[in-house]
């Protein structure tokens, strides 16, 4: 008698690119996903570090309270961070069109 066990969590079906699918997705940072409510940014984040989207935009209010760094840091994840499917960042594109130029 021949048995065979299976990884349930391999057979999981999760979307493309939300970071939780493998070991292989985790390691790149990307903007956007199925939550996303503004530019991807806190979605990007939480599917990286594998944690709730509620905790990080939670973390962008009290930073933007505390100081108000939640603006430029918001900021600098949409200029730096690829959106999902994209191969260059916002400010990637943005200096190669400026050398073309």
């Amino acid at each position: 008698m021949t048995t065979t066990t299976t990884n349930p969590e391999a057979e999981r079906d999760e979307p493309a690119g939300t970071g939780r699918a493998g070991a292989g997705d985790r390691d790149t940072l990307r903007r956007g996903g199925p939550h996303r409510l503004v530019a991807g940014v806190a979605v990007g984040l939480a599917d990286y570090f594998d944690i709730d989207p509620t905790l990080v935009r939670v973390g962008f209010v009290v930073l933007s309270f505390l100081g108000g760094l939640a603006v430029p840091l918001y900021l600098a994840g949409w200029l730096l961070i690829p959106d999902q499917g994209a191969e260059l960042s916002v400010a990637e594109e943005l200096m190669g069109r400026a050398r073309v130029r």
